[in-house]
C-alpha cells in the first residue's frame, strides 16, 4: 500500500473540511476533551505540533469531529 493511501485510510470517514461544518462536530464538548486527552498521553502524538505521527492531523481538532476515530483505535 501506498504512503498516499495509508494516509487516507488512516483517516477514515473525517476529511479537513469536515472541521467548517458545525454538524459534524461532536455534540457533547466533553467527548473532545476526553479524546484529545487520550492524545496527550500517546506516543504517536507530537508535542510540540499536535500532529498525529499516524495520520498527520493536528489531533486538538480532529477530536472534535463525530466520525473521527484514532489511526491506533485509542478512541
Amino acid at each position: 500500500m501506498s504512503k498516499w493511501s495509508e494516509w487516507k485510510e488512516s483517516l477514515g470517514d473525517t476529511r479537513p473540511w469536515d472541521l467548517i461544518d458545525s454538524s459534524k462536530h461532536v455534540e457533547d464538548e466533553n467527548l473532545g476533551r476526553e479524546r484529545f486527552e487520550i492524545c496527550k498521553s500517546c506516543p504517536q502524538l507530537i508535542e510540540l505540533t499536535g500532529n498525529c505521527k499516524k495520520c498527520g492531523c493536528f489531533m486538538a481538532l480532529k477530536t472534535k469531529l463525530q466520525s473521527a476515530v484514532c489511526p491506533i483505535g485509542k478512541w
